[in-house]
């Protein structure tokens, strides 16, 4: 079983950026290491997140995204998604920065998991409603998690650890959100912005471009 001490965690960069996305990367490979996995399994988890402000991506690491994953026995990982683990059964995300960089600092437990949908439902709903036409976003299609591997995750979630915890505390802020209207888990209130935030934000995930 993965233990942490989540009080000796330190934010290491921004959503998205390579170092924060190495950090994610290593310690989903520890918890797969240490988590109670049938010999036999293959699955892959991989996050690319589209559209990322200039300064988070560079010449040398052009793809803001990470992975980790079991394969043959062999567990791996990395800050970047290479075709073998997209090809693995698993959980394989495709997603605006934008839309999910400043609600992925929020440390919750399972309700809070719940609720964070609720609230990016309304947000894509009102960004829709704004616009006129349902932008896509992105997501994850046909996700499988076996159940060892969710027991693998999401051990200590309740008590403020699991993986998305402990990408979320290694987190730090990204100022496009320093006065944006958000929910209490920190999605942002696309209908309480002002007229320009509106604009800053849709802006910000580069809607209307390929």
């Amino acid at each position: 079983m993965f233990e942490i001490d989540m009080t000796k965690l330190r934010e290491v960069g921004e959503f998205g950026s390579r170092p924060w996305c190495d950090a994610c990367a290593r310690y989903g490979v520890a918890i797969l290491k240490s988590g109670d996995l049938p010999g036999n399994l293959t699955w892959g988890f991989s996050e690319i997140y589209t559209h990322p402000p200039a300064r988070i991506v560079s010449e040398d690491w052009p793809e803001s995204g990470y992975h980790f994953m079991i394969n043959n026995g062999r567990v791996s990982g990395g800050g970047s998604v290479p075709d073998e683990c997209l090809a693995l059964p698993g959980f394989h995300a495709k997603i605006n920065w934008g839309f999910v960089c400043n609600q992925s600092r929020t440390l919750y437990g399972r309700e809070g998991q719940k609720q964070r949908r609720i609230d990016e439902t309304r947000l894509r709903e009102d960004i829709a409603s704004h616009l006129g036409y349902e932008h896509d976003f992105g997501g994850v299609p046909d996700p499988v998690w076996p159940e060892a591997v969710i027991n693998a995750m999401t051990t200590g979630v309740e008590e403020g650890a699991g993986l998305h915890n402990i990408a979320a505390t290694l987190q730090s802020p990204s100022p496009e959100f320093a006065d944006m209207p958000v929910t209490a888990l920190g999605v942002p209130v696309f209908s309480d912005m002002t007229d320009r935030q509106k604009r800053d934000f849709l802006a910000l995930c580069q809607v209307g471009r390929a």
